[in-house]
């Protein structure tokens, strides 16, 4: 099957040729010197055929498509292929359209993005110092991220709870990461907080109050905040992960929206980007625009003075020299980009349906394709941050006896996570279990310290020298207590 896409006409649709067995082609807009198609087929190759979930990718000049083309299949069971108009989750992408959602209200005079959090979400603990929208916005709030608190409880992308649980859960917390403002850890928390802020001010859904302010004014017909997991979305594209055969189903039940849950396309965001110029033909939806952009685009500020790379749901960056505005996004079988150069007037659109996909590397491609001639030239980076994490994870543990280790052995609960962790000795190796699942082996990496992947449990002794309970630290959560229990 062929998908045509008329790049003149922004409004047509593709035009499904059955029966032909040819590569895509896009036509060059107006003004285009170089057909770079093919430069970009290569790029995406690899998922170019009918056996792999891939992407779907929008390249916008001066606020038309110059390229939009999808490679891979939107479902492999039915053998629908991607296309610009296919919608996908596009996971923390999302983050700055409820960015722009507490902008408006704030235009609306509704709220300020300085108000106490507490003044909306009372239920939430007083810490001593205000925890601001700002800061929540910035990612400076320390309010611990609940999809790693969830996955320290035992829970799976695959589990349901419910935003009344996330809040629960929120509120049960006994410390921040730091004081607000004092430093910059991202955290989902953040923005999903800012939905039940949005539902608290307006009577309404962060889905509704978005479809009745941005994304319907906008004509994004086919974007919507998906906190309905039984929702039909027309055109959706399955989410895939590797596995031993092929691929699996990757995929969530989960209806928590404000810092992930937007399901969009190629095509509407076009939209979006001809609104950051304000070159929208739909009315627009916000009446001062240039104010709203101000204030999207505004750095975080830490206590310190030290401005953010940061601002709200957008990073500012630089590539090759060159300024980026950008998001990404990676949620279950989803990977999403968003990549603007606003001096060239230049977006990348990447949106991908396979879990091990990079769709901001390729974005950076794409835009290297095209904006070779202004960029500078590559840098060699060296040792990548991954490669320095692997390597000390792959340190040698300390040496240590069975009755060393023997000592750590036992039940442990958290009040914050209402779980009970069980430290196992077997082997002569530690192990630990959460619920019925044995997330491994434990290494002992200093004194009264030890590791599992990414989480570091810190143990701290009784007046008699016994192990009494540990604190964790997980990335974006710290300090989690745990006791350990006498079992009788």
């Amino acid at each position: 099957m062929l998908c045509l896409r008329i790049l003149d006409s922004p409004s047509s649709r593709p035009i499904a040729l059955a029966g032909l067995l040819v590569m895509p082609f896009s036509v060059p807009a107006v003004g285009q010197s170089v057909y770079n198609g093919p430069r970009v087929d290569s790029i995406f190759a690899a998922y170019d055929n009918v056996g792999s979930p891939g992407c779907a990718v929008g390249v916008i000049r001066h606020g038309d498509f110059v390229l939009e083309r999808g490679y891979g299949m939107a479902n492999l069971e039915y053998d629908i292929v991607l296309t610009p108009s296919s919608v996908f989750r596009i996971g923390s992408t999302s983050k700055q359209f409820t960015a722009a959602a507490m902008v408006l209200l704030q235009q609306e005079g509704r709220i300020s993005l300085d108000d106490d959090i507490r003044k909306y979400l009372p239920e939430l603990p007083d810490h001593g110092v205000p925890v601001t929208i700002r800061h929540l916005l910035h990612h400076t709030s320390g309010v611990r991220d609940y999809l790693t608190l969830g996955y320290l409880a035992g829970l799976r992308d695959d589990d349901f709870f419910t935003d009344e649980d996330v809040v629960t859960m929120l509120a049960r917390q006994r410390e921040l990461n730091f004081s607000p403002g004092d430093d910059h850890l991202y955290s989902n928390s953040g923005y999903f907080l800012l939905s039940q802020i949005v539902k608290r001010v307006t009577g309404e859904s962060l889905k509704q109050y978005a479809q009745e302010n941005l994304f319907g004014p906008l004509g994004m017909s086919n974007t919507h905040f998906h906190d309905d997991h039984s929702h039909i979305v027309p055109q959706r594209a399955t989410g895939y992960a590797p596995a031993d055969s092929g691929f699996r189903i990757s995929m969530t039940a989960l209806e928590m929206v404000g810092d992930g849950g937007v399901f969009t396309s190629v095509e509407d965001l076009l939209q979006w980007d001809r609104f950051f110029y304000g070159a929208t033909a739909a009315d627009p939806p916000i009446d001062q625009p240039g104010a709203f952009w101000a204030t999207m685009l505004s750095r975080g500020v830490l206590n310190t003075g030290d401005t953010l790379d940061y601002a709200l749901g957008l990073a500012h960056g630089e590539y090759r020299g060159l300024k980026v505005i950008s998001h990404g996004g990676a949620f279950v079988g989803f990977r999403a980009e968003l990549m603007r150069f606003p001096d060239q007037r230049f977006t990348v659109i990447c949106l991908c349906n396979l879990s091990r996909t990079n769709p901001t590397a390729s974005a950076r491609q794409v835009a290297d394709v095209y904006l070779e001639d202004v960029m500078e030239p590559r840098a060699d980076s060296g040792t990548s941050i991954d490669d320095r994490r692997a390597e000390a994870d792959e340190s040698e543990p300390l040496p240590s006896s069975v009755e060393q280790l023997a000592e750590y052995a036992g039940l442990y609960y958290s009040e914050e996570l209402e779980v009970t962790y069980e430290i196992k000795l077997a082997n002569g190796d530690l192990g630990l279990e959460v619920g019925n699942d044995l997330d491994g082996r434990l290494r002992l990496s200093a004194s009264d310290e030890m590791r599992r992947g990414g989480v570091t449990l810190r143990f701290h002794r009784d007046s008699n020298g016994r192990v009494a309970g540990f604190l964790l630290d997980a990335g974006r959560v710290r300090n989690l207590i745990f006791a350990k229990r006498e079992v009788k």
